[in-house]
């Protein structure tokens, strides 16, 4: 990791003291000697992981007396107040792992949460759609029959999540919070000595100027605030981690992740289990990456397919029929059968329709083939860019990234959210343990704490899936492919290690 970088001070002197103070008080007209509003720990982003950390510190009862604040652009009471009909589900969706749900319960979210929207899944089924090799993952080798199956993860709404968590930050009292709601933070710079001025010294402090967006906004000065910790839950392009001059390193996949809600038919022949949910996930090299099928309420399934943005955009322009068409091809059919069925540029509604039938009927199906799709929410259709992104440390003088803002990991297996929850969970107890005896949450040394624990475990789930993902993209017949699929092959009957991967992936 590079040196811990530290955000230089440009001096500005007070005209009625003589005192040096920061500039970002010339810069937005603020009187010599005005004091921002302090607070312990501010919350930049209000997406599930810096939710998360604010609902966790207002559920301790270490840090609930903590002064917090959350600053989010969008409007927090329409996240709050979302509601969705029943058949209806957002594209948006998170695979949650054990781990993760028990930390939602621990802080009190769980409850919060829309919770017949949320779907468990026992089983998973993986194949590569070159050689044919596949490996299942459930706990059906630790369970008797009599037992109900372990839970692998469980599927939930990004939407339901947020709102969960707000709902929960809620519960919780108005006492020591504030929620900067519809607000856009101008700036962030280094504070002020202003002890000259009868006011703390702040200079080693991050101080936001914050503004309401909107046109009731419009000739307001910002509000100012500072943070004894400043914490960056802000996304890929975080304005905090760029305030605190660290790096975010990787790359872009050249691949687009192609998202919908589908509606499921039913399978040929029930599950050993009638309770049992799966999820099933094809690797398609030629193609560009794999299919995920996961599986939510009432026979509906969450769709993301990994693929080149040719091949993205191409897939957005079907009409509905021969979309559904593509997906049932995707779990079915051959890669030759594949990419002459991508390459089909004049269609008719019932022209991909027509050539998976009949190709279908050519094919041998593998016994792990998902429920036939039936159906497509058409507004859920979209696409967004595959990254890489691991930012070169997490910690700066009273500066902490948590989720996007520390890394961004490639879909494929599911971590993306789990990981920034586990970063939140480790912080939460970072600043209790901290308060508990008596030390500066924001100080570098008690941060240590929070980034010892943490980078080295998500540089270790985000490496893994970099190499899979390499690895399930190169196409053909060729020494990759053979120790791929024998790589596969030979886990598959090896019940230990499949439950050694599992417990691990549990644990993020």
């Amino acid at each position: 990791m590079r040196p811990i970088p530290r955000v230089a001070l440009r001096p500005y002197v007070c005209t009625s003291c003589r005192h040096g103070i920061g500039s970002n008080q010339r810069r937005f007209g603020t009187q010599p000697g005005q004091k921002p509003d302090i607070y312990d720990v501010v919350v930049v982003g209000a997406g599930p992981a810096g939710l998360s950390l604010l609902a966790s510190l207002r559920a301790s009862p270490i840090t609930s007396k903590l002064r917090v604040a959350l600053i989010e652009s969008q409007d927090l009471r329409k996240a709050q107040s979302w509601k969705m009909e029943s058949d209806q589900f957002s594209n948006r969706c998170s695979s949650l792992t054990p781990s993760s749900v028990s930390f939602l319960r621990d802080i009190g979210a769980w409850e919060h949460l829309a919770l017949e929207r949320v779907q468990k899944y026992q089983g998973m089924q993986v194949w590569d759609g070159e050689t044919g090799s596949r490996i299942s993952f459930d706990w059906s080798g630790e369970t008797s029959a009599f037992e109900e199956l372990r839970t692998v993860a469980t599927m939930a709404e990004n939407t339901n999540i947020v709102s969960g968590l707000l709902r929960r930050i809620a519960a919780s009292g108005d006492e020591n919070m504030t929620l900067f709601s519809n607000t856009t933070v101008v700036s962030i710079e280094n504070g002020s000595d202003l002890q000259a001025c009868g006011g703390p010294d702040l200079s080693a402090w991050p101080v936001l100027s914050v503004k309401p967006t909107g046109p009731a906004s419009e000739g307001k000065s910002p509000s100012r605030i500072a943070a004894r910790l400043l914490v960056g839950a802000d996304g890929i392009n975080s304005p905090v981690r760029s305030f605190a001059n660290i790096p975010a390193d990787g790359w872009d996949y050249n691949r687009h992740g192609v998202v919908a809600t589908l509606a499921l038919g039913d399978l040929p022949t029930p599950p050993i289990r009638e309770s049992m949910r799966t999820a099933y996930q094809r690797f398609l090299p030629d193609l560009g990456g794999p299919i995920a099928l996961l599986p939510l309420p009432d026979n509906h399934a969450s769709l993301v397919w990994s693929t080149t943005p040719t091949n993205a955009a191409y897939l957005k322009s079907l009409p509905t029929p021969a979309f559904i068409a593509m997906i049932n091809a995707a779990f079915r059919l051959s890669m030759t059968d594949l990419n002459y069925m991508m390459g089909m540029q004049q269609y008719t509604e019932s022209t991909h329709e027509d050539e998976l039938t009949w190709r279908v009927r050519n094919t041998p199906l593998p016994s792990q083939t998902p429920p036939p799709v039936i159906g497509l929410q058409t507004s859920t259709l979209a696409s967004f860019p595959l990254r890489f992104r691991h930012a070169d440390q997490y910690i700066s003088p009273r500066l902490a990234l948590v989720g996007d803002a520390a890394h961004v990991i490639h879909p494929l297996a599911g971590q993306g959210l789990n990981l920034g929850l586990g970063d939140v969970a480790a912080l939460s107890r970072t600043i209790e343990y901290a308060v508990s005896h008596g030390m500066d949450i924001g100080d570098l040394l008690t941060l240590e704490r929070y980034s010892s624990e943490r980078y080295f475990t998500n540089s270790k789930v985000m490496g893994a899936c970099d190499l899979l993902h390499k690895m399930y993209t190169v196409p053909g017949q060729n020494p990759i492919s053979w120790a791929r699929s024998a790589g596969l092959t030979i886990l598959d009957k090896l019940p230990f290690a499949k439950s050694f991967l599992m417990k691990n992936a549990e644990g993020y």
